[in-house]
């Protein structure tokens, strides 16, 4: 039997970017016999805002938090994020061409420096060596979204249906969220939701502005449902195997893949946006996902059918392994 696969799985520890990196790592465990092991590195405050191209001896210039990267090297480097590039477009040669090396999303860099790079459709990046996938790629399947399920199970199972998850981001680059413009979204998912006899499953994240929660919390509390406050275990898992209809704003390409993933009707929140033309390339990726039937604009109803599950993860994860044992 041959011996599992060692994959580091790196990041900066941002939620958002290391459960891209696990995603990826645990698809290729689910088809071939893997250890992962995750790495968080963070730059100490001195280096962190140079570019990657500055960043020489990026070894050096890691906080004394981050984890080391020393020999022995893995098999497969998963890698997402700025602060990943100094490592990732080092560690071929490293390792001696060794370790096969894994860049998501749009490095800003190099491409011949990975083996691999894994960017969504909507950045635009082509290659020999990139493959390009709709949305991010993610964590969720099947076992985990039972498990999550096991311990809201008692909580979830008397609420009424459709019961509505209901994904909050908020401020970006691109978008933007205040208390005004989440009011009008806050009452129009009410409206929806309650003219249907339903529930609402709400969780927000660390981008929704204080204010802006605390609208949406206060005109949403008295519908049947959950209102996650971000205190004890995160129902997120429980709520994307418990719900019939996703409410998702626009400004989060991650929640909406997550939701795409479990096969339910899905439909996008407005944001307004920070600037004019930005959120051109979001707007890329929500063409896509609208032309295949997934995502449907909220217009103050809930709307929509059942498609396909959306599984990019485990496209990338087989296309990776390819391309690993089929090297050169």
């Amino acid at each position: 039997m041959p011996l599992p696969l060692i994959i580091w799985a790196v990041s900066d520890g941002r939620a958002g970017i290391e459960n891209q990196v696990l995603g990826l790592a645990e698809a290729v465990a689910r088809i071939s016999p893997a250890k992962i092991i995750k790495k968080r590195i963070r730059y100490n405050d001195l280096f962190d805002r140079l570019p990657s191209a500055l960043k020489i001896m990026p070894d050096r210039m890691l906080s004394p938090g981050s984890d080391t990267l020393d020999a022995p090297w893995p098999d497969i480097w998963i890698a997402a994020g700025r602060a990943t590039i100094p490592h990732s477009s080092r560690m071929r040669a490293r390792s001696k061409g060794q370790t096969f090396v894994v860049q998501l999303q749009d490095p800003r860099h190099n491409l011949k420096a990975f083996d691999l790079v894994i960017a969504p459709e909507h950045d635009h990046v082509a290659g020999g060596n990139v493959l390009s996938i709709i949305g991010s790629t993610n964590r969720i399947e099947a076992t985990k979204l039972n498990n999550g399920l096991k311990a809201w199970r008692n909580k979830l199972k008397s609420l009424p249906k459709p019961r509505v998850a209901v994904l909050i981001g908020g401020r970006s680059k691109a978008y933007d969220l205040d208390a005004a413009h989440a009011q009008i979204l806050a009452e129009e998912v009410h409206a929806a939701i309650t003219q249907a006899k339903g529930s609402v499953l709400l969780t927000v994240s660390r981008r929704t502005p204080l204010e802006a929660r605390v609208v949406i919390e206060d005109i949403l509390k008295d519908l049947p449902g959950i209102i996650y406050d971000g205190q004890g275990d995160n129902p997120y898992f429980a709520f994307l195997k418990a719900a019939d209809h996703f409410l998702v704003t626009e400004d989060s390409v991650n929640m909406v893949t997550e939701a795409a993933s479990t096969g339910k009707p899905i439909q996008i929140l407005s944001l307004e946006r920070r600037s004019l033309g930005s959120g051109e390339k979001f707007e890329d990726f929500h063409e896509t996902l609208r032309a295949k039937g997934i995502t449907h604009p909220f217009n103050g109803t809930l709307a929509g059918a059942p498609y396909p599950p959306l599984d990019e993860t485990r496209r990338a994860a087989e296309y990776l392994l390819d391309m690993y044992h089929n090297r050169k």
